[in-house]
């Protein structure tokens, strides 16, 4: 069980990445964002519901092991990649102003992420990027409507 936890919580190893593991995990997301018929609500919602299902108890488990909200730790970067992507086209600009978006707002955790940050545990570690995640959502729709993509 310990095995699929660190499987699971590391997004598939991807948090073992030497430097910037939760860029790198965001961009494991996006990639399997990438795969034909992700995007259908009927695959993405349920994906991002049980991410966020196991991800907290998960995040527990890590936090007890490495401390508070370790870097190996990436599945709230999935989670947040996939809120940013919700009912965008896949447009390499949208995909590409979307992936920099969602990185900025997680390494920089506009209120309330900062604060959700701080919360114990795995719903700390989630949250966060929950909220990251909804901000990046609705700044890339603003931008796709101002903008006219499809």
């Amino acid at each position: 069980m310990k095995e699929i936890k660190i499987f699971i919580g590391t997004g598939f190893y991807s948090g073992y990445f030497p430097f910037a593991p939760g860029t790198f995990g965001s961009i494991v997301a996006l990639v399997i964002f990438l795969v034909p018929g992700f995007e259908n609500i009927y695959v993405i919602i349920p994906a991002i519901l049980l991410s966020i299902l196991i991800g907290v108890p998960i995040g527990n488990y890590f936090e007890k092991l490495y401390g508070k909200d370790p870097g190996i730790f990436v599945l709230d970067e999935f989670i947040g990649t996939w809120i940013t992507f919700l009912f965008v086209p896949k447009n390499w600009v949208i995909l590409l102003l979307g992936f920099i978006l969602w990185r900025v707002l997680d390494i920089t955790k506009p209120f309330p992420a900062k604060r959700a940050e701080e919360l114990n545990g795995g719903i700390g570690i989630i949250v966060d990027d929950i909220v990251s995640g909804v901000y990046s959502l609705i700044i890339i729709h603003i931008f796709i409507t101002l903008f006219n993509f499809s």
